[in-house]
């Protein structure tokens, strides 16, 4: 019988998964194919799950203990509704007005979520977003540490669309009271970095005791034309690249973050490069194939992950504060 001497010398495991759109069908796949293969649900396996915009709607679903199997169909099933279906303006209005309706994600959300709320999560989840009215990131997280004190009220449909609500594609996210938040993409895509400064900055767990496996949405080989773009304005370069160049650019720095507070050797990251035309944030075309990598990678990656990921179950986690507390103080 494992006990509590077993689980304090144990390394602490940490998942990560990007943003990305429709493109969530790779590490959502990934990690299905991964968890076909374990003994217990994914979320056992982790002490702590960050996730941003379409890797926050996947982490909220390992961490309420949908199977992994069960989020890879919701993008299959719910994606063409979400991002061909509700087309809401044409190319003209899409200048002024979001791309798509929320009203299908929304829908979809509920039908996975139904009212279940941060709190319920079985392991430690970090959710970001971005607060329109401040220029602050908003940062959702499980009652892991003293002063936390409300996040894990929230339902987890509202802290998904929040963090999914990527500008340009979806409108801004309003909560009941009022706030207007974006997707977390804004400043952690790449969430990394991220779990990096709270597994040793916040919880303060050891440096050389945190094992991290990141798993991006694909990524694409920079190739800006450096010599090129220096004699172009907006119109002509920049407007067709410079998400791009703000992504690629804070993905580097977020590994380099997380190798620097990890250590290079307890840091894993899985998200194979593609041609850069080959999968856009909306395009619901590429789903089988997303599917077949992240079946092919998982493949290849389990037998490398499995001694220092899934070897043995994390310790259980134990709330700071519980729902059930909540509801027995009303």
């Amino acid at each position: 019988m494992t006990t509590e001497q077993d689980f304090s010398a144990s390394p602490r495991r940490v998942l990560t998964i990007d943003g990305g759109g429709i493109k969530g069908v790779f590490p959502a796949a990934f990690l299905a194919d991964l968890e076909s293969e374990l003994d217990q649900p994914l979320a056992s396996y982790f002490d702590l799950i960050v996730g941003t915009s379409t890797g926050g709607i996947i982490a909220l679903g390992i961490g309420l203990g949908i199977p992994a199997a069960d989020i890879l169909r919701f993008y299959e099933e719910k994606g063409p509704a979400i991002f061909k279906g509700s087309k809401r303006v044409g190319p003209l209005k899409q200048l002024v007005t979001a791309k798509y309706d929320p009203a299908p994600l929304k829908s979809a959300l509920e039908e996975v979520f139904g009212n279940l709320r941060l709190g319920e999560s079985s392991t430690r989840l970090v959710i970001p977003a971005l607060n329109l009215s401040t220029g602050q990131v908003n940062v959702f997280k499980t009652a892991h540490h003293e002063r936390f004190e409300r996040d894990y009220k929230m339902l987890a449909v509202d802290v998904a669309m929040a963090t999914a609500a990527a500008p340009t594609y979806f409108p801004t996210h309003r909560l009941t009271n009022g706030v207007p938040l974006v997707d977390g993409g804004m400043w952690a895509n790449n969430p990394m970095g991220t779990a990096a400064v709270e597994a040793i900055g916040l919880l303060e767990w050891a440096k050389g005791d945190v094992e991290l496996l990141g798993v991006g949405c694909t990524e694409a080989p920079a190739n800006f034309a450096a010599g090129r773009a220096r004699h172009h304005g907006l119109a002509n370069y920049w407007a067709k690249r410079i998400v791009k160049v703000f992504m690629s650019g804070q993905s580097s720095s977020s590994i380099g973050s997380a190798i620097l507070l990890l250590g290079h050797d307890h840091v894993v990251r899985v998200s194979p490069s593609v041609d850069e035309r080959k999968y856009t944030l909306d395009g619901i075309e590429g789903i089988p194939e997303l599917r077949a990598l992240g079946a092919d990678q998982a493949r290849t990656q389990l037998p490398l992950l499995r001694k220092r990921f899934f070897a043995a179950p994390a310790a259980p986690f134990d709330p700071v504060r519980k729902l059930e507390d909540e509801e027995a103080t009303r």
